[in-house]
């Protein structure tokens, strides 16, 4: 599998893009639970078939970016793949500041491609951008992963327990820059039911209470992939002036507004997101430690 990737990883952007897309209808016709989870999750948001319909190409897209993205050869930028920037002079100015800045980064657009670039333009300004990251339960996978997704200059990866939580921690209130993915159902225990979309979904409480406990700047950040494989703009939006960032607010409050600032994203983008992840469902029940957040083990 590594072997076929390396392989898939010279082939031009655009016509995987094209290849992704036939991938994505291929599935959408092909799977009718990944259909239906699909539509429901859309059209109960409130979008229309019209606005939702290029997420379908897009998941295949996605799927096609990864052999790139994850075992191109050494050395080759991916910001030579025609990333454009907004609101960058504001980030810039948050990270100046030194008081740390999160990246909310829903799964929305490219969001791997958003990581690597933003960690390769600003590692020699400002340091690489620190990330929570599980390794892959398959064995393809994470032979994948390790063949060389992770190991990227500008990428730091710190693992999914109270080390990497306090590691984050530390991070932030050293002026580090931190990328979360935010619209991910926690483990029982690791969040709170808030709005998001318009229905109550379990939300995780880990990046309120960085943010909260840190005084750490909050910014949406969203890779939109443009058509016709013409490259990709990443975007960056601060959140000012909500319970994300007050530390006053109920993290209940917190966890709303987080949800709705990435609603508002996605509003803007129905076309690249990732409508199938079933975002509604109850909470595991397993443990998995990351306290590190809460209370005194902060401080």
């Amino acid at each position: 599998m590594v072997t076929l990737f390396r392989l898939l990883a010279r082939i031009p952007m655009p016509l995987m893009h094209r290849l992704g897309a036939l991938l994505g209808w291929m599935v959408w016709w092909c799977a009718p639970d990944y259909r239906r989870r699909f539509k429901a999750n859309a059209e109960n948001a409130g979008f229309t078939p019209d606005q939702y319909r290029p997420a379908i190409a897009a998941a295949g897209q996605m799927a096609a970016e990864l052999p790139w993205l994850w075992l191109r050869p050494q050395g080759e930028s991916v910001l030579r793949r025609v990333v454009r920037w907004e609101g960058v002079e504001a980030f810039e100015a948050a990270m100046q500041a030194k008081k740390g800045v999160i990246l909310v980064a829903p799964h929305l657009g490219s969001w791997e491609m958003c990581g690597q670039a933003i960690g390769e333009r600003f590692l020699e300004a400002f340091g690489p951008i620190t990330a929570l990251f599980r390794p892959a339960r398959k064995k393809w996978m994470a032979e994948l992963i390790a063949a060389g997704s992770r190991d990227r200059p500008g990428l730091q990866t710190l693992p999914t327990n109270n080390t990497g939580v306090r590691g984050l921690i530390r991070t932030l209130r050293s002026g580090g820059y931190t990328g979360i993915l935010p619209d991910q159902v926690p483990p029982a225990g690791q969040g709170v039911w808030a709005p998001f979309l318009g229905r109550p979904a379990y939300t995780m409480t880990l990046l309120p209470r960085l943010a909260q406990q840190t005084g750490a700047a909050c910014f949406l950040s969203v890779c939109e992939r443009l058509p016709r494989g013409a490259g990709y703009v990443i975007r960056f939006e601060p959140i000012v002036g909500t319970a994300l960032t007050d530390s006053k607010a109920s993290i209940e409050d917190a966890a709303a507004a987080m949800n709705d600032a990435i609603g508002r994203l996605i509003h803007s983008l129905p076309g690249q997101y990732v409508w199938d992840y079933a975002r509604y469902k109850e909470p595991r029940g397993e443990t998995v430690v990351a306290t590190a957040a809460n209370g005194e083990q902060a401080q």
